[in-house]
């Protein structure tokens, strides 16, 4: 009998690699990582020829178009990524009775909520990104309403790049640097999201029943500003640099973002049965990684 095989899509970004890591881990299931490469998720013929030659029990899909401010004027790009590729991969799963986990983002919401965001708030993206996300989103659900979809916000990890790497740069290289402080949310250890995942599949592995599909949220615990993140990273590593909080217009981006972005995460937290680490120490770990 051989073992139930997980697709992977988009296995270069920050949380394909971190489930990379943790597939070892997992000796139970046979991984297939695929890129953009040998597999772009919008391209149908690609799509279905690596599920008829592996036939995966489960298929993660980590593959999107993430340049958040060229999506402004990449707009065909980031909508056939975004929104036909997550169709293509929800048919093929639905058709070859995989399941289907699929990423989205915070960004589908508008900003403007006073309390966390649960998974049934009402969304209206402010820019084209989050746009084509929730188009994604959509079309996931109408074509396949077993799959589970996953919104997330803020994501780093010692892959690719990200805030936390970013800033690490910044703080060696200058003397003071200037981070918005009226953007809130909480931040992503992708280790963290890639161990949930994980985690959901194994139980679903051992009963059909913890398979729940629809909609959840997930982020660290707690709640911050970018400046904040910013002054945390500082102090983990002993920099000198300055940071000094701005407001949002000081620092004009061609994709307008979202001031509030807090996910509420107790939706995940009691379906699944899985424990979110707070953000500050999930960040010291993503550190030590990145000063080995």
């Amino acid at each position: 009998m051989s073992q139930p095989v997980i697709l992977v899509t988009g296995a270069n970004g920050q949380v394909g690699q971190e489930l990379r890591v943790l597939a070892a881990s997992y000796p139970a299931f046979d991984f297939i990582f695929t890129t953009q490469e040998n597999m772009p998720v919008n391209d149908e013929a690609a799509v279905q020829k690596m599920f008829a030659a592996h036939r995966p029990a489960y298929c993660i899909n980590c593959a999107a178009y993430t340049a958040v401010d060229k999506a402004e004027s990449e707009q065909d790009i980031a909508f056939s990524v975004n929104g036909e590729g997550t169709r293509i991969l929800a048919a093929a799963c639905k058709n070859a009775a995989t399941r289907f986990i699929h990423i989205s983002t915070d960004y589908v919401f508008n900003g403007q909520s006073p309390v966390p965001y649960k998974e049934d708030a009402p969304t209206d993206p402010i820019n084209l990104y989050g746009a084509s996300k929730l188009k994604g989103e959509q079309l996931c659900l109408e074509t396949n309403p077993n799959a589970i979809i996953i919104r997330t916000a803020w994501v780093y990890s010692s892959f690719g790049k990200n805030f936390v790497k970013t800033m690490m740069k910044l703080m060696q290289d200058r003397p003071a640097i200037n981070v918005v402080n009226d953007q809130v949310g909480a931040p992503t250890y992708a280790a963290d999201l890639a161990t949930g995942m994980l985690q959901i599949v194994a139980s679903s592995e051992v009963s059909r029943a913890n398979w729940q599909p629809g909609l959840y949220h997930y982020s660290n615990q707690g709640r911050i500003s970018w400046f904040d993140f910013a002054v945390a990273i500082k102090e983990i590593t002993g920099s000198a640099c300055t940071v000094n909080p701005i407001p949002s217009e000081q620092f004009p981006t061609p994709a307008k973002r979202p001031s509030f972005s807090l996910l509420d995460t107790s939706k995940i937290r009691q379906t699944f049965q899985i424990s979110i680490p707070e953000w500050k120490e999930s960040l010291k770990q993503c550190i030590k990684l990145l000063q080995q």
